[in-house]
C-alpha cells in the first residue's frame, strides 16, 4: 500500500512539474468504494487524507469506523436527492450535483445541520446516456440558480470521460471541462468559485492535471482491481 501511495503521489508531482504547475495544486482523492475498512485504514497510515466513496450506505459504514481518523470525506458517485440529508452529515465535498432539485435537497439538509456544503458541478461532456451530469450547454444556468442558494457553495466542476484504453483520447474532454471552468469564472457569479476541477482516474490522471486537474480521483492504482 505504502508503496503504491508513493509511486502515484511521484506521477502527480511528475506530471505537474512536466506541464509548469505546482505540484501541491492536486490533490489525491482516494476512491475507496468496495474497499475494507481496515483496507481503508491500511491506505490511511499510508498517508492519504482524502477518501471517495461512491454510495451512501457504503460510507456511512466507514465513516462510523473511522470517525475519529484525520480525514477529509469526498462523495464522488450518483446521489439522489432523498440521501442529501445523510451526504450532507458525512461529507465535506460533493462532486456530483447536477441538478437544481439535488441542490435545493442539499440547502435544506444543509440549513438543517447548521452548515454549508460545498460542492462541484458534475457536467457531462461527452453526453454519454449512461452518465450522470448536466450539460455543458446548461451549466452556466445551472451554477447561476445554484448559487441563489444560501447553504451550498459551489467551488468548481468534475467530469467523468469516456473509458479508453489509450489516455490521450480522454484529453478533449478534460480540455473542454477546463474551458468552461474559465467561462464560468469569468461570469464572476457572486458566491461562486471556480477553484477546482475533479477529472482524471487511474487510467488517465496524468493527462488531466496536464489539462488542470485540481482533483484526481484514484482507486485501482492504489488498491488494486476490485474484487
Amino acid at each position: 500500500m505504502k508503496q503504491n501511495l508513493e509511486n502515484i503521489r511521484r506521477r502527480i508531482a511528475d506530471a505537474a512539474t512536466a506541464c509548469g504547475r505546482d505540484p501541491q495544486t492536486v490533490r489525491l482523492v482516494a476512491v475507496t468504494k468496495t474497499v475494507s475498512v481496515d483496507r481503508v485504514a491500511e491506505a490511511i497510515d499510508a498517508g492519504i487524507d482524502i477518501v471517495g466513496e461512491n454510495y451512501i450506505q457504503e460510507a456511512r459504514d466507514k465513516f462510523d469506523a473511522l470517525y475519529d481518523r484525520p480525514l477529509t470525506w469526498h462523495f464522488i458517485g450518483h446521489l439522489q436527492s432523498n440521501k442529501a440529508k445523510y451526504a450532507v452529515r458525512m461529507f465535506d465535498l460533493i462532486h456530483s450535483v447536477d441538478s437544481l432539485k439535488l441542490a435545493r435537497a442539499l440547502d435544506k439538509a444543509a440549513q438543517n445541520n447548521a452548515k454549508i456544503q460545498k460542492i462541484l458541478i458534475q457536467v457531462n461532456i461527452s453526453q454519454e446516456e449512461s452518465k450522470s451530469g448536466t450539460t455543458e450547454n446548461e451549466a452556466m444556468d445551472l451554477v447561476t440558480d445554484i448559487s441563489r442558494l444560501e447553504h451550498v457553495r459551489i467551488k468548481g466542476l468534475m467530469t467523468m470521460p469516456p473509458f479508453f484504453d489509450q489516455p490521450e483520447r480522454a484529453r478533449p474532454f478534460f480540455h473542454q471541462l477546463a474551458r468552461l471552468q474559465s467561462r464560468i469564472a469569468d461570469r464572476n457569479i457572486p458566491g461562486v468559485r471556480m477553484d477546482e476541477l475533479s477529472m482524471g482516474m487511474t487510467g488517465d490522471f496524468e493527462v488531466a492535471i496536464q489539462e488542470g486537474a485540481t482533483l484526481v480521483r484514484i482507486g485501482t492504482a492504489l488498491f488494486g482491481a476490485r474484487r
